[in-house]
């Protein structure tokens, strides 16, 4: 596999930008874009510090507490433009507008904090076909000392018509019982783009929500699993991976119902759904790693 080194994380604005005009192109040739092989390329930057002003942002808009502790969810966003940066390139076979993130898992090996320097690289893989299109895995590592200390993998599907293939949308049903009502308001979104860096109007503008097929802007979905896992703050392992399905978006704004049983001592599964229709927005689970 090819590496390609960078000096720091790209800016992602510029990315879409790019990835916009390269959509435009494909449109004009009559073709959704190349249909071959994921990019034999994994993307690289060494010395990532993490920025404890930046850190504390994040912690305040996912809620959870200021401490020196990573989220595990927090080395996504610092990988996430090098993910960015590889489904943005003219040869990657989904086009990256329209991609939608279904499911990501994040595994802990150890705990992490604000004084490790990481060593982040990213790669593509799994190309596969899917009842509704075709499905992607972006694969992201932080290292630290050569050693991995966190994985995270998320997946994308690219929507295409198919015959036999099947759109129909989960069966509403109502949320568990004696769960937390939380109220998600249009500033989750705007604010969770300020401190990831994902600015995609789909998350932010009423109009570009529109565009995109939805009434209003609809939550990120990192935001939902971060704020999940704030949720639970403070009963979790040390170690251990993170599953979750994104289901439906969250409209912003909406009231949501965030539940949480455990089984076993360090096992635990967790939702959020609609708090009057009950449907279901993200299914997750957490595993205990030994």
């Amino acid at each position: 596999m090819a590496v390609e080194e960078l000096a720091a994380p790209p800016r992602l604005g510029p990315l879409y930008r790019s990835a916009a005009l390269t959509a435009v192109r494909r449109k004009a040739l009559g073709g959704g874009g190349p249909s071959g092989a994921l990019p034999d390329t994994e993307m690289r930057v060494r010395e990532v510090a993490v920025d404890r002003e930046h850190l504390a942002r994040y912690d305040r808009v996912c809620g959870f507490r200021l401490t020196d502790e990573l989220p595990a969810t927090y080395p996504h966003i610092l990988a996430f433009p090098l993910a960015v940066a590889l489904m943005a390139r003219p040869d990657f076979p989904l086009a990256l507008v329209g991609l939608v993130h279904v499911a990501n898992r994040i595994e802990v090996h150890r705990p992490l904090t604000a004084d490790d320097r990481f060593e982040l690289r990213v790669h593509a893989e799994d190309l596969r076909e899917h009842e509704r299109g075709r499905q992607v895995d972006l694969v992201a590592e932080a290292l630290v000392d050569g050693e991995t200390v966190w994985t995270g993998r998320s997946v994308y599907l690219r929507r295409e018509r198919k015959s036999g293939g099947s759109d129909r949308r989960p069966e509403p049903t109502p949320p568990p019982e004696g769960g937390a009502l939380w109220r998600v308001t249009p500033r989750v979104g705007t604010d969770y783009a300020d401190v990831s860096g994902d600015h995609n109007p789909i998350h932010t503008s009423r109009v570009g929500a529109r565009l995109l097929g939805f009434p209003t802007p609809i939550a990120h979905g990192m935001w939902s699993k971060a704020r999940c896992l704030a949720a639970l703050e403070g009963r979790l392992p040390a170690a251990y991976a993170v599953d979750v399905a994104f289901k439906l978006p969250v409209p912003l704004p909406s009231t949501v119902t965030f539940t949480a049983t455990q089984a076993g001592s360090e096992h635990w599964r967790f939702g959020l759904h609609g708090a009057k229709s009950g449907k279901p927005h993200l299914t997750g689970e957490v595993i205990h790693r030994s």
